[in-house]
């Protein structure tokens, strides 16, 4: 009962991982993959959404497990930007001051989360799971419609914000912590690990 109640959540992360490089190989290659890159995009957001309810309602999470959602995240996005190079490259083009912030912004957390925590960082807070949706919602409007830019331009910026608050919680933050919900849970935390490290020096 067990093995399989661990098994489909990393399996669930694992597909995840592997849609990426197939959205983007699927989105270069093929003349008209409207219908299979939208398919594909929900398949993995909707395997982003129920792998940690799946695996914390089955009591099969881990730290592990949490990790490497964050990884599939990054590479499933990474492909979905790939395809939409491919496919609609001056949707990007008009944006690129925005992009550039923000994938220097996310390789600046990862650099900071390793050297501070030895790790990544897991918080999967609120923000960046409605990222998650945007970015699911614009990716299926642009390379399966044709439209919605500005929702394009929208999922970029609140990127930006979410990698700011996640930013400002690593900088919070004394030690690792995971499924930090937002910016104000992260100063609670970090208050209550001071002052559990006074109590054990007093």
């Amino acid at each position: 009962m067990l093995k399989w109640r661990t098994s489909i959540p990393w399996s669930m992360v694992v597909g995840r991982t592997a849609l990426g490089p197939a959205i983007a190989f699927i989105a270069a290659e093929f003349a008209h993959p409207e219908l299979w890159l939208g398919l594909m995009i929900a398949a993995g957001f909707f395997s982003d959404i129920y792998d940690g309810i799946l695996a914390r309602r089955w009591g099969t999470e881990s730290n592990a497990l949490r990790t490497y959602d964050s990884v599939a995240d990054t590479i499933f996005y990474f492909g979905i930007l790939a395809a939409i190079i491919a496919r609609e490259r001056p949707v990007l083009a008009a944006r690129i001051d925005l992009i550039a912030a923000l994938l220097a912004l996310e390789v600046t957390r990862w650099l900071f989360d390793w050297i501070k925590f030895r790790r990544m960082a897991s918080y999967h807070s609120y923000a960046s799971k409605f990222w998650g949706i945007l970015l699911a919602a614009a990716a299926i409007a642009l390379l399966c419609f044709h439209a919605a830019f500005w929702l394009v331009t929208v999922a970029i910026v609140w990127g930006i914000l979410c990698d700011l608050e996640g930013l400002a919680m690593s900088i919070l933050l004394p030690e690792w912590k995971r499924d930090v919900r937002n910016l104000k849970r992260a100063w609670i935390l970090r208050k209550q690990i001071i002052s559990t490290a006074a109590h054990r020096e007093d």
